[in-house]
């Protein structure tokens, strides 16, 4: 490997994508015509909303002038955003970004890359389909769903001419204080994992050198644990052990990375001190060189700008540029200014960044917009685009949401409930779309928008389409403030609420949260609100039998409501379809067969996930010390009910001994044993009894569902890798050592062990 200026290195070994020779030479040939003002353009992403202005009308009004400027003297590269942060129609995207590039190959030669966050849908594009969030996704355990969801909001995004969306989100969630873990694929690296490459396959099709024109490039963010915050608070420093870094919150980027991902954008904060942004070893070390990687990486918004004005680890704008790009930041989303050229044409010229690090990446900018298309196919839409927004993709939106909601209590088989019952709707969740939606959904924070989604239901009328207007009485008793921060509520008018209950069968209480993300939702309670609790505590006291729809973003406390409820649903954001799901199951015309995507906290010192150290949970010490340490949750990661029962048997490993370079073949038989159809995802677990680092409790080694009739049973096989089971030891290197494993499927547990130690000399194995 040859090492360039700054430690830049060139790499020698295989790209993680199979390089398409033809493209390179088209690559290569654009870039030695460039000039080094056209290169350092190409490595701006601006904000669309600078190159406008609002009407006495209050719409946004391009200004063609100032685009004239962004493209014919900057030659900047990406545009990004909706002006407003609100989604427009098609025909509007389509006009503006036909424009964008037309202007682009008139001034540059180059197309523009165009990005929007259509994170669960088509996010920024009225009239098109927004499926479950990523947190539902996850709780489906059904990677198809994530695939075919990215694959209708690719074709959605290409109908309205943006090529590229900033999603995958691949961080962990695993700290419910973190305002963004509904963005997430919840706390466990393999479901990242698999969901993240589900979802790649999907936005990217099959051959990432060829995008089609129903494609679109991915974005994996935040690159990477920035969804740990030693705060909880977004955007703040993580402090994690470099163990950990490896094991989990590298491991779903760089499956990300080998499914064929385009692009990566990084986290805004800092990992033990160092800002992602600023870190080579990160950025090119781990990414470029150890993986072979060859896309770009985009920061986050006007993240460069950190590294001076919060970060304090430069002196000022164009000290933070010398950083970032030598670091290996291949584009800048600086959205507000052009400065990032004039300061880092200065830097080049004096020598502290090289003209190499600027080739290498325009020549990754290039390559995506080449493996896109665009340079022959620009734009996209119309014709070829009629299923935009079509009942086809609405139904698949509805399954979706059908396998994304968990039910988490059932005493006395309330549910499902029986036909002719009457209920009182309550909560402030029961009759509103922003909230069923979460943020990302028609706006940035989810606020302002419910006469985009006028056409869905909210809980109350899908309820009143299932179950018959007269039967379901609408009483909300505590309501958000529409006109104040997400979590403000008005005076709650709770007597209300139960006066009506007198002449209910049932109630259904619709808590949770209203709608956030990013540092807008930062907490500073756990807990879910007072009125809420209080609203669901008068009600019990009515004697009528209540089920709580749980519908938030992250697990609110709720453990002294829970034991008053004979029934719990978590549905998370289930999206515009999310109401009608929920009606279906409720009503039994749907079966459960949800998991839940990360561990539900019972206390706010207990803020465990599923894959604990052993010595979390300690015993009482006899003598003098008597104390304890217990793990302490209301719902584990994994768990979930159906309307149907499961028996699993004869679990079995094909050896008894293995060495580091088998692979192990585990099966399990599986047995639908009640009466209604039902899916049940299958979860595999190991757990290593001796090693020579505290190990984890358990570990989710892979997963599958299945459906089954009642009565069927199935074989469940799965193929495990020895090296699976390696952890990463005391001096950083992975290593698989001899001894016992137990794998473990429902309750049941097979003995294998290792025989041989092997230590891995390479980063990634």
């Amino acid at each position: 490997m040859v090492l360039g200026a700054f430690g830049l290195s060139v790499i020698a070994q295989r790209p993680a994508i199979p390089r398409d020779a033809a493209l390179e030479k088209k690559v290569e040939k654009t870039l030695s015509k460039m000039s080094l003002d056209e290169k350092i353009g190409q490595m701006l992403e601006l904000n669309f909303d600078i190159m406008g202005s609002y009407g006495a009308g209050g719409q946004w009004q391009l200004n063609e002038i100032v685009l004239d400027t962004c493209l014919s003297k900057w030659k900047v590269g990406s545009i990004l955003n909706a002006p407003g942060t609100r989604a427009h129609t098609v025909e509007q995207w389509q006009k503006w970004i036909r424009l964008i590039q037309e202007k682009s190959m008139k001034y540059i030669g180059i197309p523009d890359i165009y990005g929007l966050d259509h994170n669960h849908g088509v996010t920024y594009t009225q009239a098109g389909t927004l499926f479950p969030q990523p947190i539902n996704l996850a709780a489906s355990f059904n990677t198809e769903l994530a695939r075919s969801g990215a694959e209708i909001t690719a074709y959605e995004s290409r109908a309205a001419n943006c090529p590229w969306v900033y999603n995958p989100v691949t961080d962990l969630g695993r700290d419910p204080r973190w305002p963004r873990i509904w963005e997430s694929f919840g706390e466990d690296a393999i479901v990242n994992a698999r969901m993240a490459e589900a979802e790649i396959k999907g936005y990217q099709g099959d051959d990432p050198n060829h995008l089609g024109q129903y494609n679109v490039a991915a974005c994996i963010k935040h690159y990477f644990a920035y969804g740990a915050p030693f705060s909880g608070k977004d955007r703040t420093p993580a402090y994690l052990s470099p163990q950990m870094l490896r094991e989990k919150f590298f491991e779903p980027f760089k499956a990300a990375f080998q499914a064929g991902a385009l692009t990566l954008m990084v986290n805004s904060g800092s990992i033990n001190g160092v800002p992602v942004h600023a870190s080579y070893e990160y950025l090119t070390k781990w990414v470029k060189e150890d993986l072979g990687w060859d896309g770009m990486i985009v920061t986050d918004w006007a993240d460069i700008n950190n590294l001076f004005q919060r970060e304090h680890v430069a002196k000022d704008k164009k000290d933070a540029i010398r950083l970032a790009i030598n670091a290996g930041v291949d584009m800048s989303m600086d959205p507000y200014s052009v400065d990032f050229c004039i300061l880092l044409k200065e830097l080049v010229q004096e020598g502290k960044v090289s003209q190499e690090r600027i080739d290498d990446a325009v020549r990754r900018i290039l390559r995506v917009k080449y493996r896109l298309g665009l340079f022959d196919r620009p734009n996209t839409g119309g014709k070829g685009y009629e299923k935009f927004g079509s009942d086809e993709f609405a139904q698949k939106a509805l399954r979706a949401a059908e396998e994304t909601l968990v039910l988490l209590k059932n005493e006395g088989s309330i549910l499902p409930l029986r036909q002719g019952v009457k209920m009182l709707l309550t909560g402030p969740n029961a009759n509103q779309m922003r909230c069923l939606n979460g943020g990302w959904s028609y706006t940035w924070q989810g606020s302002n928008a419910e006469d985009l989604a006028e056409k869905y239901n909210t809980i109350y009328e899908a309820f009143c389409q299932q179950f018959g207007t007269a039967n379901v009485v609408l009483e909300q008793g505590v309501t958000y403030n529409e006109k104040g921060q997400y979590w403000q509520e008005n005076q709650p008018e709770i007597s209300k609420a139960v006066a009506a209950a007198a002449g209910v069968d049932v109630i259904v209480a619709c808590i949770g949260e209203n709608s956030y993300t990013e540092t807008p939702g930062n907490l500073t309670d756990l807990w879910l609100s007072e009125n809420q609790r209080t609203l669901v505590k008068e009600l019990a006291k009515t004697g009528k039998p209540l089920v709580l729809i749980l519908n938030e973003g992250r697990p609110r406390l709720i453990t002294d409501i829970e034991p008053l409820a004979k029934a719990v649903v978590d549905i998370f954001l289930p999206g515009n379809y999310g109401a009608d799901a929920l009606a279906r199951l409720l009503s039994g015309q749907a079966n459960f067969s949800a998991k839940m995507p990360y561990t539900y906290p019972r206390e706010i010192n207990s803020l465990n996930t599923y894959d604990y150290k052993v010595s979390e949970e300690v015993g009482t010490m006899a003598g003098a010390y008597n104390y304890d340490a217990k793990v302490s949750l209301l719902w584990p990661f994994g768990y979930g009910l159906s309307y149907t029962t499961f028996e699993y048997a004869n679990l079995r490993v094909d050896k008894q001994q293995f060495t580091p370079s088998d692979v192990l073949t585990v099966s399990v038989d599986v047995k639908n044993t009640g009466a209604r159809t039902g899916k049940e995802p299958v979860l595999l677990y190991s757990s290593d009894l001796v090693a020579s680092l505290t190990p984890d409790n358990k570990r989710l080694r892979d997963f599958t569902k299945v459906e089954l009739q009642p009565g069927e049973t199935k074989t469940v096989t799965f193929r495990l890798p020895a090296k699976s089971l390696a952890f990463v030891g005391a001096d950083g290197r992975w290593m698989l050592e001899e001894g016992d494993f137990l794998l473990r499927v429902g309750r049941l547990q097979a003995p294998t062990q290792c025989t041989t130690t092997k230590i891995w000399d390479e980063p990634n194995i």
